[in-house]
């Protein structure tokens, strides 16, 4: 899994709305929080906490990005049912959840199979890791995340 210090990995995602690249956001702060699946409960109260929050994140250049490994299709019908603002990564190949680690292997009822750890990832304008929040509980969680990126520029 990516640690704190790290640099945040170079990917290219699409998204609901079209590409998505790390690269084209340098000198701004990026919020990357991995969901298991869209339009589930706990994801989508993590999704709504996060858009209800989205102008706090803008005025501290800040981009949030959620990342499931649904298609493109699921997280637009996502983001229209709940009226979501932050940008919806399509990692249906899996590759952006390998490269943060976040592809787990869990086990539910004694069977084990693979999935997404819900996780949070902060980096600064610099691309560095300044922040990791595994196993991530959704309540009280995207306000967390917005208090850490204030602090950040102090």
């Amino acid at each position: 899994m990516i640690k704190k210090n790290d640099e945040i990995p170079k990917f290219e995602i699409l998204t609901d709305t079209g590409d998505f690249k790390i690269s084209n956001y340098k000198g701004k702060k990026i919020v990357v929080f991995f969901f298991p699946r869209a339009d589930t409960s706990g994801c989508t109260a993590e999704s709504i906490a996060f858009t209800n929050l989205q102008h706090e994140f803008d005025k501290l250049n800040c981009i949030v990005i959620g990342i499931s490994k649904d298609n493109q299709k699921k997280q637009g019908k996502f983001r229209e049912k709940y009226n979501l603002t932050c940008e919806l990564g399509a990692d249906f190949e899996n590759d952006v959840c390998e490269q943060f680690g976040v592809w787990v292997e869990k086990s539910m009822y004694g069977k084990k199979y693979m999935g997404i750890q819900r996780s949070t990832f902060l980096s600064n304008e610099k691309g560095i890791i300044t922040n990791v929040w595994e196993k991530v509980k959704v309540p009280g969680h995207a306000e967390e995340v917005l208090e850490t990126v204030k602090s950040l520029n102090n």
